[in-house]
């Protein structure tokens, strides 16, 4: 263990939920004698006091990332899956692996060459792992949980400059739903350019990725059309939406159009599906799309027509640049977005968690509890 921080404050073994390999919840196995790991040079370790979960949890466990596969998301796992490419990069991953990409914890010990003053602070942990020779390239990219053990543990390992400590009066539980799903949002949002009193459309907007985009949006300034599940949409009206349109409607992309008062500016968008050509015709000319998921389904229709005619801008959000975290955690401390949290787990029942998290009954995110909550 790293000299900053004595053997015997820290166990040799710890608490955590090993993904064994690609399937259903049952993959999931909670153990007590796993080996706490040691950080290495310019790594520190985090003890987990709480980690929020997001899409690619699932998509990883079920496959869903192979090509083979064109359906949408699901929690169960797909038998047409291919093992050597169902990874968000399109590779294989080694099992057993341990998920969890949305970490607040404390920091406890640091590798060689890592920053001391870290220690005893409580952290946010930026999930995307950049090459340190070479961090503006996104072909060598990885992410917590998927190239590297994450955070549903009671200890985890990450990059020093993955950790931003953050002062904020929040619990542990509510800073840990803000990782993943929060910085997708951001990156969407940067992509695209969205300003003040432009228009912005978003589909899915009750889980963690969409109603974080309806406070980032509105944040800046915009008018926010959300669509979402009919049980849902006096909670996404809560988040500050403009107009929310409930999803089951016969037409929802004409009645989201119909809400604004016309097109589009922007439509940020992770359902895909059937309605994504909807989708592009409702922006009007010069419009920009931008998605960072498909949980409707990956393989969509696109007439070319409507998408140079109308000089459109196509978007995918998925690796961004450190400062959109570092932006994120800027809105935090300072109070201009709240968590939004639609419940919580213990690590013993993560498999539990999982299947709520695939049924989307909730708003928001799910946070899988590891230590007591600050």
């Amino acid at each position: 263990m790293s000299p900053s921080a004595p053997d015997s404050e820290i166990p040799a073994v710890m608490r955590a939920a090993l993904l064994l390999g690609t399937g259903g919840p049952e993959m999931l196995v909670v153990r007590g004698d796993v080996g706490v790991p040691s950080p290495g040079p310019g790594d520190v370790l985090v003890r987990v006091a709480a980690c929020g979960m997001n899409n690619t949890d699932i998509n990883t466990r079920v496959g869903w990332y192979s090509r083979s596969v064109t359906s949408g998301t699901s929690g169960e796992g797909f038998a047409e899956a291919d093992a050597d490419d169902s990874s968000w990069g399109r590779s294989g991953l080694s099992f057993p692996r341990i998920q969890g990409a949305d970490i607040c914890g404390v920091v406890v010990a640091a590798g060689e060459g890592a920053a001391t003053e870290l220690m005893g602070r409580r952290v946010l942990v930026d999930p995307w792992l950049r090459d340190r020779d070479r961090p503006g390239d996104r072909e060598l990219a990885g992410y917590l949980g998927s190239e590297r053990d994450g955070g549903f543990a009671e200890y985890c390992t990450v990059p020093g400059e993955n950790v931003y400590p953050v002062s904020d009066g929040l619990s542990d539980v509510e800073l840990a739903s803000f990782a993943c799903s929060w910085s997708t949002a951001e990156h969407m949002l940067q992509r695209t350019g969205l300003s003040s009193g432009e228009s912005i459309a978003v589909p899915g907007a009750s889980g963690g990725v969409g109603s974080a985009l309806v406070q980032l949006a509105k944040r800046r300034g915009a008018r926010v059309v959300a669509v979402a599940g009919a049980s849902k949409v006096d909670g996404v009206r809560d988040l500050g939406a403009d107009a929310v349109v409930a999803r089951g409607s016969d037409d929802p992309v004409a009645a989201a159009v119909g809400a604004n008062g016309g097109r589009f500016d922007v439509v940020a968008d992770i359902v895909g599906g059937a309605c994504f050509a909807g989708w592009l015709e409702a922006l009007g000319r010069g419009g920009r799309y931008v998605t960072s998921g498909a949980i409707a389904g990956p393989v969509v229709d696109l007439d070319l027509r409507t998408l140079y005619l109308n000089d459109l801008q196509l978007h995918g959000a998925t690796v961004y640049e450190p400062q959109v975290f570092a932006d994120l955690v800027g809105y935090i401390e300072r109070g201009e977005v709240r968590p939004v949290v639609g419940g919580t787990y213990p690590l013993e029942e993560i498999g539990a968690a999982q299947e709520a998290f695939a049924a989307k009954g909730h708003i928001g995110s799910l946070v899988i509890t590891v230590a007591p909550a600050g």
